[in-house]
């Protein structure tokens, strides 16, 4: 004789579910729940934005190795869009936007940063790093924060994902840095 435990593991399995998905699937209907769908909507308005921006940074840029970080950046930022595309699928969501002030307001002081900044300068270049810098922490920030919601709510896929664009920003953090104390800084300092 089985159990109403043991059916229901057994019709669980036959549709491919396990703990993780049914917890998910009670998750769903939680303010949690629709709160983490909203900040994912909100990074995904401010990766849209940023890929924009990126071509721009890129155009500005003294250095050709900082010109080549942030066309790396502008096509690693595409597979950001991507993933978080591919997440919203894996939740039953349309992935849509809304609007990040905060990423709104990080590329409106790079673009204060280009007007206020020579062309042709390493100060511009520092200026540029410190303004994509910015962004990359917002984005740390955010993703980490995400990565730790999904992994709450058992979201283990999504959990992957938020991760492997995390360890991405965190790669972009790394270079700039590099690139900006290898030589802009000493340069920019002597302008």
């Amino acid at each position: 004789m089985t159990t109403t435990q043991e059916r229901s593991k057994s019709s669980s399995k036959k549709l491919g579910m396990n703990k993780v998905d049914k917890m998910t699937h009670d998750m769903s209907k939680s303010e949690f729940h629709q709160f983490f769908i909203d900040e994912l909507k909100d990074i995904y308005w401010a990766e849209k934005h940023l890929v924009k921006a990126l071509p721009k940074m890129k155009k500005a840029s003294t250095s050709s190795i900082l010109a080549t970080a942030f066309d790396k950046h502008s096509q690693e930022t595409m597979d950001h869009i991507s993933r978080l595309e591919q997440v919203f699928d894996l939740l039953g969501e349309k992935a849509s936007g809304k609007k990040c002030d905060a990423m709104e307001g990080l590329v409106s002081e790079a673009e204060s940063i280009l007007s206020d900044t020579d062309s042709g300068t390493m100060v511009r270049d520092a200026g540029l790093i410190l303004a994509a810098q910015k962004v990359e922490h917002y984005e740390i920030a955010t993703y980490g924060t995400l990565k730790a919601f999904a992994a709450n709510m058992g979201h283990t896929e999504v959990v992957k994902l938020l991760n492997e664009t995390l360890e991405n920003e965190k790669a972009t953090n790394i270079t700039l840095t590099k690139i900006a104390e290898g030589y802009i800084n000493q340069e920019a300092s002597k302008e």
